[in-house]
């Protein structure tokens, strides 16, 4: 005789009387319900100006900030209150000087910064010492490498550190922004004359800056052409013989801005001896604060901005024909 609970019904998917499952099987799919039903918790990946793939399990919480410029990158992003300790000179924003210090360029602190448990270091490879970088690695931190180059380096930073933070919203809405105001400059100054111009880094040596630095896309976008743009060298030491064969109609360098030293960036004395030059003859001497000029943060735009008005002045100053 057939036992009732295992007949065959009249329709082949409903059964008279299911037998009771174990109680074992029903917490098993319960707990397989549940995990289908919980958010994963996903790693964040991008890749960093290096080409170096960065990975974390979760969204940074702990960050150290080894640049001025990433500290302003992080802020500007919407991370900023989870920066842990940063360098000497990040003091901006102005909440940025309440931040734990964990040296400078030139020496960090890398005990400090192993106890401080950070979970994403942002470093600047041409400003922070080879050697210390290498014994970051052998910490088993994560590092992000913040290189910017161009004007839209800074908003690709800005993206991929949102993805790193967990930010992206914010850090998205910010490098809209600043692409948004690079192209309207370029758009105002794209039929402007253009303008001559020797940037001076240093006086003694005297040094400049080739094609392929941020400062001279910024001239680009006002018009603006760096008479050393074809040097090989990024930051080439020229001789003022050089300068005045080129003889360029407007001079540029950083005024003193958190970054100080005992030379002065802006100081054209050297220069006032030779009034043939262009740039000296019409006065076309000019500087900007070096935190906006120097740093390749989101503030680089308010330099730019500045450095057109400059070039404007310049313009402004041709002898009517």
């Amino acid at each position: 005789m057939i036992r009732p609970e295992f007949a065959m019904p009249a329709h082949p998917f409903a059964w008279t009387r299911p037998r009771a499952a174990p109680k074992a099987l029903l917490a098993a799919a319960l707990a397989a319900t549940l995990a289908i039903a919980a958010p994963a918790r996903a790693t964040v990946s991008t890749v960093d100006d290096i080409g170096q793939t960065v990975t974390l399990p979760v969204a940074a919480q702990r960050i150290v900030s080894l640049a001025p410029h990433a500290t302003e990158l992080i802020y500007a992003a919407g991370a900023g209150a989870r920066i842990v300790g940063t360098v000497h000179y990040s003091d901006y924003p102005p909440a940025a000087r309440d931040i734990p210090r964990v040296g400078d360029n030139k020496a960090l602190d890398l005990e400090r910064i192993a106890a401080l448990k950070p979970d994403l270091i942002v470093l600047w490879r041409h400003g922070n010492a080879r050697k210390q970088i290498e014994q970051l690695r052998g910490l088993g931190i994560p590092v992000f490498h913040s290189e910017p180059r161009r004007l839209d380096d800074i908003a690709r930073n800005l993206e991929k550190l949102g993805i790193l933070l967990g930010t992206a919203p914010a850090a998205q809405q910010a490098a809209t922004a600043l692409r948004e105001r690079v192209a309207s400059l370029r758009q105002r100054y794209a039929a402007r004359p253009a303008v001559t111009v020797f940037y001076q880094v240093w006086q003694q040596p005297l040094m400049t800056l080739n094609g392929q630095h941020l400062v001279s896309e910024m001239l680009e976008v006002c018009g603006g052409r760096n008479v050393f743009a074809d040097q090989a060298p990024l930051v080439p030491t020229v001789s003022p013989e050089a300068v005045l064969a080129r003889n360029p109609e407007a001079m540029l360098a950083a005024s003193m801005g958190a970054t100080r030293s005992d030379q002065p960036l802006g100081d054209f004395s050297q220069w006032m001896r030779w009034k043939q030059l262009t740039a000296v003859a019409r006065g076309n001497l000019f500087t900007i604060d070096g935190d906006l000029l120097n740093r390749a943060g989101p503030r680089a735009v308010d330099a730019t901005a500045a450095l057109c008005e400059h070039l404007e002045t310049a313009r402004s100053r041709r002898p009517a024909h």
